[in-house]
């Protein structure tokens, strides 16, 4: 066969290259290859048939309508907007496809049988879809997946994977906490702490010192939700782990618990450096802040006793500054002149210990007024660190604070702000974002610079606005436009197209079937 053996021969030869072979040519090794593989596959045996599987597990849930079961094969079907270039005005079908997921769930839906193969596919190449698609697929989703290996996630994914035991069937929880994969523990871990908070203590001491370091820094973090007063002696002994990892992250939890010792002890630290006449950063780091998860050694460009006092800070109960300001509330605290050049570090630490303690007061009082210039702002400049200091609110707060930040400042700052607003935006903050869009295209600003705010519109701004959108948009005129013009059009062409589909989705979830 041209002077070629067997298949691994062909292999060998195109590894190397044909010019290693005698008389060898490319074309001469691509013939022999399409013999030998005509061959091979004419010599293949049918294998014995196996037993046939059992049926899939029953599912009291209903399908969707028949309109939401063809939107969803549409959704699952579509790459509008996918590909790379000018995206044009068609509607971005694979960023609807989450919502439609979540709407479906939210029914009480499970996934239509003949999409299942299209589902898995798509959660098999995005992993953010996973634990929606997985929930809605089901049994049904699961005894596929055991049939087909490019959907093997399915059986390794604790949430939404294979069941889990409840939480009152101790003997099923105790064999997958000692059996079980790493995903499936995580997962029964969190099952049982959202039942029973001190029974998932206690599933945690059976072998904590037997785990590795960094299973044992994840399934600490399981204890944030719920964390209570009842959490602190396992907390308090993880202060001594081995993992400098695991330490930090128990006394950063312990630091969340204002009755806690550990909160209790910096405070008096804290309270030692800091007060109305002024800051005193501590002189060195000693044993005793180190066990209490002080880092000794400061990152690039910081100084230690910097270092060192915003940690203390961070850490020290909120509620002792009151006292210690003679009964100043936040706000007025957070007007206190600080001398030295220390109002930075202080500022930024009472926000960090804000977001970490979940204090909306103080929040409040260091985010101050959303007019303000960034810059000006009592607490601190990054919109990061606002963000995270808006999650503290409640949503109408969010969007009020946001929506006034928006006809103050404009979107191109807005973006991560926006992110931590509930969806859909509506009233004040969406007609704010409908608002600040049509400023901007009227200003003559590069519309490019605005795609990460717009394609996060078309997800979350209440379709409610597209007849605004619409009116909008028409403003121009029907003619063509070229340019940033012509973007902009686009732009408000596919925001508007695209909540018009996202309402029609969830109009056909709600139809009867």
């Amino acid at each position: 066969m041209n002077g070629y053996g067997d298949w691994e021969d062909l292999v060998g030869t195109a590894l190397l290259g044909t010019d290693r072979r005698q008389g060898g040519t490319p074309e001469a090794l691509l013939d022999a290859a399409a013999v030998q593989a005509l061959r091979r596959r004419a010599g293949l045996r049918p294998a014995e048939a196996g037993p046939r599987p059992e049926p899939a597990a029953p599912d009291p849930r209903p399908e969707p309508p028949e309109a939401a079961r063809r939107r969803l094969a549409q959704l699952l079907a579509g790459r509008a907007g996918a590909a790379g270039g000018r995206r044009g005005s068609a509607p971005d079908l694979t960023e609807l496809l989450p919502q439609w997921l979540a709407a479906a769930a939210r029914h009480g839906y499970r996934a239509p049988a003949a999409q299942l193969p299209a589902l898995l596919d798509a959660a098999r190449a995005r992993t953010d879809l996973r634990p929606q698609a997985l929930a809605l697929a089901g049994p049904r989703g699961r005894w596929l997946a055991r049939l087909n290996p490019d959907w093997r996630f399915a059986l390794r994914s604790g949430a939404g994977g294979a069941e889990l035991p409840g939480p009152e069937d101790r003997e099923g929880v105790a064999r997958l906490w000692e059996e079980g994969l790493f995903a499936e523990r995580v997962a029964v871990l969190g099952a049982v702490r959202a039942a029973d908070p001190a029974g998932a203590v206690a599933l945690l001491s059976t072998a904590w010192a037997a785990e590795r370091a960094e299973d044992r820094l994840m399934f600490l973090d399981s204890l944030r939700a719920g964390l209570s007063a009842q959490d602190e002696p396992f907390l308090e002994g993880a202060l001594g782990d081995r993992s400098r990892n695991v330490r930090a992250l128990a006394a950063e939890l312990l630091s969340a618990l204002p009755g806690s010792a550990l909160a209790g002890r910096m405070a008096e630290r804290a309270l030692a450096c800091v007060g109305p006449e002024g800051v005193t950063p501590p002189a060195e780091c000693d044993q005793g802040m180190e066990r209490d998860g002080v880092v000794r050694r400061p990152p690039a460009g910081r100084g230690e006793r910097a270092w060192w006092l915003g940690q203390l800070v961070e850490a020290a109960p909120l509620a002792c500054w009151r006292e210690r300001f003679g009964g100043l509330g936040p706000a007025e605290i957070v007007a206190v002149p600080v001398a030295e050049g220390w109002a930075e570090e202080l500022h930024a630490a009472w926000c960090r210990a804000a977001v970490r303690q979940q204090d909306p007061e103080w929040s409040k009082a260091l985010l101050g007024s959303a007019a303000d210039p960034p810059a000006a702002g009592p607490g601190t400049a990054s919109l990061a660190e606002r963000a995270k200091l808006l999650e503290t609110l409640t949503q109408e707060e969010r969007a009020a604070w946001v929506a006034e930040f928006i006809r103050a400042h404009g979107l191109s700052e807005a973006f991560q702000l926006l992110g931590v607003c509930a969806v859909p935006w509506a009233g004040e903050l969406g007609r704010a974002v409908v608002e600040a869009l049509e400023a901007a295209r009227e200003a003559g600003s590069y519309p490019w610079s605005f795609s990460g705010v717009m394609g996060l519109a078309e997800r979350c701004l209440d379709p409610a606005e597209a007849g605004r959108l619409e009116a909008v948009a028409a403003v121009r005129g029907p003619e063509p436009v070229e340019g940033a013009a012509g973007y902009w059009a686009e732009a408000f062409a596919r925001l508007v197209a695209t909540l018009r589909m996202r309402a029609a989705m969830l109009t056909e979830l709600t139809t009867p079937a």
